[in-house]
């Protein structure tokens, strides 16, 4: 729950950026500290994001070294991205695939990290892309991708990635996106199965990874279905596969690279064919850790 307060030393407003005056009557969740303008209490992020026991995030690390301490377990850093990118940036074209300038999603990244759980506005961010680049470069320095490596077989199996390489692509119109990867293998299971097993092995996840998959899959779909971003579940596949898929190994050899890349796209488009409900369940059970608009 929030509760309203009067402002005794000037502080900014976690949604706007701007200074809340002395004197002045903002709001503050109760539950995770953020502090806020009350016009601006309708453009709060709808996950609470707890403050991290530690004042900072380590440089680097596993997810759940990131994660809050209670449900849903996404990071603060992941919940902000993504506040932001669907607040202005479902309008842009190429989301997630058009690069931000790169030492300005160095800079920004390295400054959440250091923030911890108290992040500065992202909305002072000029370029919708850099902070699309900072959640890419974020998940990508993960220790273990989304997927990890114990449970990545399991994946590819569900995905029914078994078989031999086909590389061949489908005539236009001819099937749906999760046959368009080029590269991938036969398809051994039908897409009830696959989706049956998907289902089962995304439950096996670490509850940190599950959590932030599922809140990361919704947004996904979300983009996916802006005609002005021109992302659909193809081009998002072949972003994020190699990102939240990953492979079996944390050094894994060239060979294995190669061969993984259509496999994780493979398994990407799968996870987004799986309906919202079922990833909405992992994020949204616990209605009292999200913050009331």
């Amino acid at each position: 729950p929030c509760c309203p307060l009067q402002v005794i030393r000037p502080e900014p407003c976690g949604v706007c950026g701007s200074r809340i005056r002395f004197g002045k009557t903002a709001i503050k969740c109760c539950q995770c500290q953020l502090l806020l303008h009350t016009k601006c209490q309708e453009q709060c992020p709808s996950t609470c994001a707890p403050q991290p026991h530690h004042r900072s995030w380590p440089r680097e690390g596993v997810l759940a070294d990131f994660a809050p301490s209670t449900p849903p377990l996404v990071p603060a850093l992941v919940v902000q991205c993504v506040t932001e990118v669907e607040t202005r940036g479902l309008t842009e074209t190429g989301l997630y695939r058009v690069p931000g300038a790169e030492q300005l999603v160095r800079e920004w990244k390295r400054r959440l990290l250091r923030a911890g759980g108290a992040l500065p506005a992202l909305s002072s961010v000029p370029d919708i892309h850099v902070v699309c680049g900072v959640l890419k470069d974020f998940l990508r320095g993960l220790k273990e991708p989304l997927v990890t490596y114990s449970l990545h077989p399991a994946f590819l199996r569900a995905a029914g990635e078994q078989g031999s390489q086909s590389g061949v692509w489908p005539q236009e119109g001819a099937a749906s996106a999760l046959t368009l990867i080029p590269g991938a293998t036969t398809d051994i299971l039908d897409d009830a199965a696959c989706d049956t097993a998907l289902r089962h092995v995304v439950s096996k996840l670490p509850r940190a990874n599950r959590d932030t998959l599922a809140f990361l899959m919704m947004h996904l779909l979300r983009v996916s279905r802006s005609p002005d971003c021109k992302m659909d579940v193809l081009n998002l596949s072949r972003v994020f596969g190699p990102t939240l898929v990953g492979h079996s190994s944390a050094n894994p050899t060239p060979v294995a690279i190669m061969e993984d890349t259509p496999r994780q796209c493979k398994v990407m488009a799968r996870l987004l064919s799986l309906p919202p409900d079922f990833w909405r369940g992992f994020v949204e059970p616990e209605q009292e850790n999200l913050v009331p608009v």
